[in-house]
């Protein structure tokens, strides 16, 4: 058997930096606060309280003279204030393509348009990017798209880590609502590089593997993805979701993982796949 393994599997940039943050934080000064989970992988969440992450609900739970830290996928400019006018120490950890959209979006909104931002209802980076203007959209797929109302000018951007298949709909169905609409394709590029190597990997092996906890919308898109041209794609958190049975005829395994994987989780399944493949080589790193 043999496996071939996405080059871009597993955490972005953006995501590293911020994990890497908040365990050098917290060696650093004994512990470090944040509002929410820094990353939706819950293997990553246990790792970091161990090490002295904490998750607070609210600035005022986070004790004077304590670092806090703003997670990878933006804040709300109302906690940046409310956190300055408490004098805390803040550990600046967003993604700077996220605050690349922060920026595209006020400059749309500048333009008199009506602001529609494309991805996940509730979810962090969404919030984050709402909260930069006033009176946003937000839409998550075509349904949506078509039961809003005829406008005169419209400005979209998109969550960083959503498909650009499901975007291109949402944006056909919105040329039948406006004569005026300008789109800023903010998917980011470690997103697309990763999404491009799973649907090629995909077609090309028995059994497509994708790494990430089921509470990550980013990488339930990655699987879905993979379905869609492999019938034999799974999702796993960690090497005890694996099924033997899985890889009965296989002669070519893909693996893949979503952006809030850890490299230890990844390199667990894989040398989990070869034990069960009774693999010696290698694997091979899909680019």
């Amino acid at each position: 058997m043999k496996i071939i393994v996405a080059k871009d599997a597993g955490y972005c940039f953006g995501v590293r930096h911020a994990v890497d943050q908040a365990y050098k934080t917290a060696k650093e000064h004994g512990d470090v606060y944040m509002l929410g989970h820094i990353v939706h992988n819950e293997n990553v969440v246990n790792d970091l309280e161990i090490s002295g992450a904490k998750v607070v609900d609210s600035l005022d739970q986070v004790p004077a003279g304590k670092p806090l830290l703003f997670r990878a996928h933006g804040t709300e400019p109302s906690v940046w204030e409310h956190a300055y006018k408490k004098n805390l120490s803040i550990i600046d950890a967003t993604c700077p393509l996220v605050t690349e959209i922060h920026q595209e979006v006020r400059k749309l909104e500048q333009e008199g348009r009506q602001i529609i931002i494309i991805g996940d209802h509730g979810h962090d980076e969404i919030v984050g990017i709402a909260t930069q203007v006033k009176n946003p959209i937000i839409i998550s797929d075509a349904k949506e798209a078509e039961e809003l109302r005829k406008m005169k000018r419209i400005g979209v951007v998109s969550q960083s880590t959503q498909m650009i298949e499901n975007i291109q709909g949402i944006i056909s169905i919105l040329l039948t609502k406006t004569s005026d609409i300008h789109f800023v394709n903010t998917i980011c590029f470690p997103t697309k590089r990763n999404h491009e190597q799973i649907k090629r990997l995909a077609q090309i092996v028995d059994v497509m593997i994708i790494i990430g906890s089921f509470t990550s919308a980013n990488s339930k898109r990655l699987t879905q993805l993979a379905l869609a041209r492999n019938p034999n794609s799974y999702q796993v958190t960690n090497v005890e979701y694996i099924k033997d049975d899985w890889f009965l005829k296989a002669g070519t395994v893909g693996i893949s993982a979503g952006a809030s994987t850890p490299d230890n989780i990844i390199q667990d399944v894989i040398q989990h796949v070869k034990k069960i493949g009774k693999v010696i080589d290698e694997e091979i790193i899909y680019e």
